[in-house]
């Protein structure tokens, strides 16, 4: 059993994997795994589509420019952001929070705290998620700017930053499943080149999906890691506030 530690320095992008099978289940559930990283208002606004078929792994080869990553790739992984299901889960979110203020609420504060979370999942969370145009995000800036004024508040809030937040928190998912690969001594690779309209007709996704990344999976051959491995000094990128 590897430390933490010992599992972070293990795992490196691997770009040429041995014709050795690894164990789908272990992978699916290094993706289970991945569905417990943090994600921004635990809106899990995330799909995962887990490739084993080798004409489908054939066809995602091509779509990802024909890199030894993915033409040796013995399982693949796509992370799919999902933004368009807001609504379906911010309705989710609603009833779970409901029923956690019900169970470990004292009853004379249950109703405010049920009022909150149904106006955050209700109102806030279906109106800073939902998109048309840019033109909905340009009000939500409009909106931000004039209460930032008077109180600190997020700006973030365009059509864009949205969808960067959605994408952020599915590479915490990715992350995490890499990590977990890891632990398995299994090897991966995020792909971040691909043709992203060819990923989406293989895996015939519906319109609002967007890539996240393609993660490559196998076993690494002796030269499947190209290098040292290099990172630029700690000092540079540690900043210590006191």
């Amino acid at each position: 059993m590897m430390t933490l530690a010992e599992i972070i320095n293990y795992r490196r992008s691997v770009r040429h994997y041995k014709n050795l099978p690894i164990d789908s289940e272990k992978v699916k559930n290094c993706i289970k795994l991945a569905t417990l990283a943090p994600n921004s208002s635990n809106m899990q606004l995330w799909e995962f589509y887990h490739v084993t078929n080798p004409e489908t792994l054939k066809q995602l080869s091509a779509a990802c420019l024909g890199q030894m990553a993915a033409t040796t790739a013995q399982q693949m992984v796509v992370f799919v952001t999902r933004q368009d299901l807001y609504k379906k889960r911010a309705k989710t979110m609603m009833a779970l929070e409901t029923q956690n203020v019900l169970k470990n609420t004292p009853k004379e504060k249950q109703e405010k705290r049920v009022k909150r979370w149904e106006m955050y999942y209700g109102k806030v969370i279906p109106f800073l998620y939902a998109r048309f145009l840019g033109i909905l995000g340009l009000i939500r800036k409009l909106i931000v700017n004039i209460v930032g004024l008077f109180r600190a508040i997020v700006y973030q809030v365009s059509e864009n930053d949205v969808r960067v937040v959605v994408h952020k928190t599915c590479a915490l998912a990715a992350q995490t499943f890499m990590l977990a690969m890891a632990n398995e001594k299994y090897d991966t690779c995020p792909m971040e080149g691909f043709d992203s309209k060819k990923v989406k007709n293989i895996l015939n996704l519906p319109f609002g999906a967007e890539i996240n990344m393609v993660i490559s999976c196998g076993i690494r051959e002796e030269q499947g890691v190209w290098g040292d491995r290099m990172r630029v000094p700690f000092d540079e990128v540690y900043q210590r506030i006191e």
